[in-house]
């Protein structure tokens, strides 16, 4: 993906440093106390559907992870380092550290599970230190967990890992001793006073059992550890699935032969021991479960949160490595330790529980959606030694968040919102990647899928909005041009904000820096805008060549920006230039900047209602769109038209007030009497005070030539001198714009 890891860490293998933690973690708790109340609640049939249900979310989810790691080179933070270098740094980052908060707490809730045991076995083992409080009993216990796993991560991940080969050496033993059970039917019987839990429905049980599949993080989260992540992923995360599908899919079938009585797996939460050959077994096993679990989740914590400092996410003293070859991160075990402590000291941790399961949910709905999109967008750099279809990876990121909403749908929408702010926190600090991601190709799919779609359709009234190219040149020397396009086009339309470079040698590169300076620029001004720098000998030649070529299919500017030129020797090359993107149908708006003192309490949009329909549909549009923006969002909307008598005052009074009810525009009616000789002087003098005056230009002639035209253009640039800022619009799109803004023909 452009961006090279150097080699670090311990160099694990891959059943040392992916199989076995993801087997050990897939191996738990649910396993030994909750799989007999699965197969009481939903049977046989219900338990492998289940079960198979489950599995297949994870398997596909480790294809996908495989065919991600045979694409990059893999580094440290297992699903944070994969997203983060596939859908960008906020995506790594808004998946990243909540899951490394799941996974730390989740370390409180494996410790949890090993209490719990310890007390049902032994009773109270610190009764005999005057401690007979059950609930501080189970703290203490926990606590002295939580402190020695914590030792063996922080003093070595290495030595750490080889302690779990004793612990699937446990867990392998235990299941020797299941199967080879052969109780007698009587130690099945229920007392008659027993009281037996109602049963639980099918997504209830889904829920529950669900997180004892999701044990690939694991291994996942040492991938910065492993001598070749490309090889060990896939293999070693697969084939824990595969062991973990077996033997899941075996225990159901032989509890249901061994134990007839389906009330006494929901009634016995120990029923592997009663079904066992050796009951002792089992009891090691659900230790020897819960301390791999909790230890597992203590090694990749860390190492999450330490690639997030190493991608200064977070204070990057935090991933601050130890030990051989820098390998331990022990100031991120430490903080992982305090979040687990502290969630260890909270207690009931039930009501958070379902969240932080959306969270290993989420990142396998991610890990999916990166390797589908990938497969989607089909760049030459994607090339996975470890081939999967792209539709196989998207159907993986469904399942993800299907079972999410059946889980839980309010913690689902808590787990998003969480992951959304830290998204927001992330894109607000700007940071920099020294990586490239996918996403500029994902928006080019999604682009050329629109044009290709959008070719197909026929502009309409409806749906017209304007598409602005503004010619502003230097947006510093030219401000008001901007502000003017960025206050049409705010939120609702595309704006490109264009400059002439009038040089007769060029580079690609100088061109390139200058649209950078440019952009840099306009986005200190909070103004969305494409930027297109054209370099031509001639200002107005590069105008019109911009004009005829800019756009692409049909995401062609439909509405030209200019500013006015008040030089006479150059206006029959202006009128050619207004000519010119009249002709190209494109809808025209010349500002004129104010050559007066303007008002600062100027708040008046001034439309002036003439003669041409088309162009008052478009200057009404443009009138309502500008009034949406935060700069003209107070302002006041004024209808003016000028009639010759007084009693045709009144009536075209009820035609402007009675359109504006009809089209509901925000604006009020001003009828004037011609007492004036010029329209233009009774114009200058209504319109003294407005902020903004908006006028219909007259449209060439199809035979006209550039020299009459200049001349109209240059006499309507002497008789508007002395007026407030002026916008002159010409309509000349194939788009009847009273429709747009609902003019009927009667007027």
């Amino acid at each position: 993906m452009g961006e090279q890891v150097e080699k670090q860490g311990y160099s694990f293998g891959t059943f040392k440093g992916v199989y076995t933690p993801s087997v050990l973690t897939i191996f738990g708790v649910i396993m030994y106390l909750r799989f007999g109340w699965v197969l009481g609640n939903v049977g046989l049939f219900g338990t492998l559907m289940i079960v198979t249900m489950a599995t297949a979310i994870t398997f596909l989810t480790g294809l996908s992870i495989s065919a991600m790691a045979t694409n990059m080179k893999v580094g440290g933070g297992g699903a944070y380092y994969i997203i983060s270098r596939s859908l960008g740094l906020e995506a790594g980052a808004a998946i990243g550290l909540p899951l490394f908060f799941a996974r730390a707490i989740g370390v409180a809730f494996y410790i949890a599970g090993f209490t719990e045991a310890v007390l049902a076995l032994f009773g109270n083992p610190l009764a005999g230190l005057g401690i007979h409080d059950m609930a501080l009993a189970g703290k203490l216990i926990s606590v002295t967990t939580l402190v020695l796993i914590t030792a063996l991560a922080y003093i070595s991940a290495d030595l750490a890992l080889k302690v779990q080969f004793a612990i699937f050496a446990a867990i392998a033993f235990s299941l020797v001793s299941l199967f080879m059970g052969n109780p007698s039917p009587d130690v099945f019987v229920i007392p008659p006073d027993a009281v037996l839990p109602p049963k639980a429905t099918f997504w209830v049980v889904f829920a529950v059992f669900f997180p004892a599949v999701t044990g690939i993080e694991a291994g996942l989260g040492l991938s910065g550890d492993l001598k070749n992540p490309a090889r060990s992923l896939p293999v070693g995360t697969l084939l824990a699935i595969g062991t973990g599908y077996l033997v899941y899919m075996i225990m159901p079938i032989f509890l249901s032969i061994k134990v007839p009585n389906a009330d006494a797996l929901r009634f016995d939460p120990n029923i592997l021991n009663t079904v066992a050959r050796w009951a002792l077994p089992i009891s090691i096993g659900v230790f020897a479960a819960s301390l791999s679990s909790a230890l597992g989740s203590l090694l990749g914590a860390p190492r999450t949160l330490q690639a997030l400092a190493v991608d200064r996410i977070i204070p990057r003293f935090i991933g601050r490595g130890f030990g051989k070859d820098k390998a331990d991160p022990r100031i991120a075990t430490a903080l992982s330790f305090f979040v687990a402590l502290a969630a260890v000291l909270l207690g009931d941790l039930n009501l958070i529980a379902p969240i932080l399961s959306m969270f290993f949910l989420l990142s396998y709905g991610l890990l999916n959606l990166s390797a589908g999109l990938e497969g989607l967008i089909e760049s030459p750099s994607w090339r996975p030694k470890f081939s999967v279809p792209s539709w196989v990876s998207l159907i993986g990121a469904t399942l993800c968040f299907a079972a999410m909403l059946m889980i839980d749908a309010g913690a689902t929408l808590i787990s998003i919102f969480l992951t959304a702010l830290v998204f927001y926190l992330v894109k607000r600090r700007r940071l920099n990647a020294h990586w490239d991601d996918m996403r500029y190709g994902i928006l080019t799919l999604l682009v050329r899928f629109a044009i290709q779609h959008l070719n197909k359709l026929k502009p309409d009234e409806r749906t017209w909005r304007p598409n602005i190219l503004a010619l502003s040149g230097s947006p510093k020397s030219r401000w008001h041009l901007v502000e003017m396009a960025h206050s049409l086009t705010r939120h609702s339309s595309a704006l490109t904000v264009a400059s002439i470079l009038p040089v007769e040698d060029w580079s690609a590169e100088k061109v390139q820096t200058m649209e950078t300076s440019m952009r840099e620029y306009l986005e200190k001004r909070e103004v969305d805008a494409m930027v297109k720098i054209f370099p031509s000998p001639d200002m107005l030649n590069g105008a019109r060549a911009l004009v005829r070529a800019y756009g692409y299919g049909p995401l062609t500017p439909n509405t030209i920006l200019l500013g006015d030129t008040e030089n006479h020797s150059n206006f029959n090359e202006f009128a050619e230039l207004i000519q010119l993107v009249y002709r190209t149908q494109r809808n025209l708006i010349m500002l004129r900047e104010s050559d007066v003192e303007a008002s600062d309490e100027a708040v008046e949009i001034h439309v002036w209602w003439g003669g041409n329909k088309d162009n008052i549909g478009l200057i009404l549009t443009l009138a309502y769109q500008i009034q949406k923006s935060p700069v003209w969002k107070e302002s006041k909307l004024i209808l003016k038209t000028i009639v010759d008598h007084e009693d045709e005052r009144v009536q075209a009074q009820e035609r402007l007030d009675s359109f504006i009810e009809e089209q509901r525009i925000p604006a009020e009616a001003d009828v004037l009497i011609k007492r004036l000789p010029s329209f233009y002087d009774i114009i200058r003098q209504s319109s003294s005070d407005a902020g903004l005056v908006f006028m219909g230009m007259r449209p060439p002639g199809e035979d006209e030539s550039h020299d009459d035209y200049g001349r109209y253009y240059g006499s309507l640039m002497d008789a508007t001198k002395g007026m407030p800022p002026l916008a002159f619009v010409l309509a000349a799109e194939a788009i009847e714009f009273r429709q747009v803004i609902g003019i009927s023909d009667r007027r």
